[in-house]
């Protein structure tokens, strides 16, 4: 349902906080490490595909979902934060149990007699055993550092609005000014 703000005639709406060189740094960081998590996710998934187990199509989904979260976090939506947040910890327990073989064998003990080289998902060879080991072990900081990072963006308050002449809002570049009712989107 839309909702209608009332602003007085001869205000804007803005948002403080979006200015501040903090709050871009986080934003932007945060969807740097989103980028970084899916080129990882997708070098694991598709130079160790013959080797992987049931969470192959997952896996794409994970980095659609990252990708998509990404836009929206990009775009100011400080809500997804704790969303991203939540699926770093998820992927972050993946690659611990993956990375150290807590539930059997990791991609380390595949260089061992016994174990086949993983193919590609295009049917060449894959990435060998230890570049797949340390990609997964590389995810655990890239993940709890994603965390950190969501949370930190969470509590800086990126959807704090306040009203201000129009002419206050010109000074400070505000991207969207204007006056009067407005109608907007839930």
């Amino acid at each position: 349902m839309a909702q209608v703000r009332n602003v007085r005639p001869g205000y804007a709406v803005i948002h403080p906080n979006r200015e501040k060189v903090s709050c871009k740094l986080t934003r932007l960081l945060i969807v740097l490490i989103m980028i970084a998590s899916v080129a990882l996710m997708l070098a694991l998934t598709i130079g160790g595909w013959s080797k992987l187990q049931g969470l192959k199509p997952v896996n794409f989904v994970w980095c659609l979902l990252y990708i998509a979260t990404g836009v929206f976090v990009w775009r100011w939506a400080r809500g997804l934060l704790p969303i991203v947040a939540a699926l770093a910890i998820l992927l972050l327990i993946i690659a611990v149990i993956a990375g150290t073989g807590l539930a059997g064998t990791s991609w380390f003990d595949r260089n061992h007699a016994g174990y086949a080289n993983a193919q590609s998902l295009f049917g060449g060879s894959g990435l060998g055993t230890s570049t797949l080991g340390a990609l997964t072990v590389l995810m655990i900081p890239l993940e709890a550092l994603l965390i950190v990072m969501a949370m930190i963006g969470f509590s800086q308050g990126w959807n704090v609005e306040q009203e201000v002449p129009e002419e206050e809002a010109r000074r400070r570049g505000s991207k969207t000014i204007a006056s009067g009712p407005q109608t907007q989107t839930a």
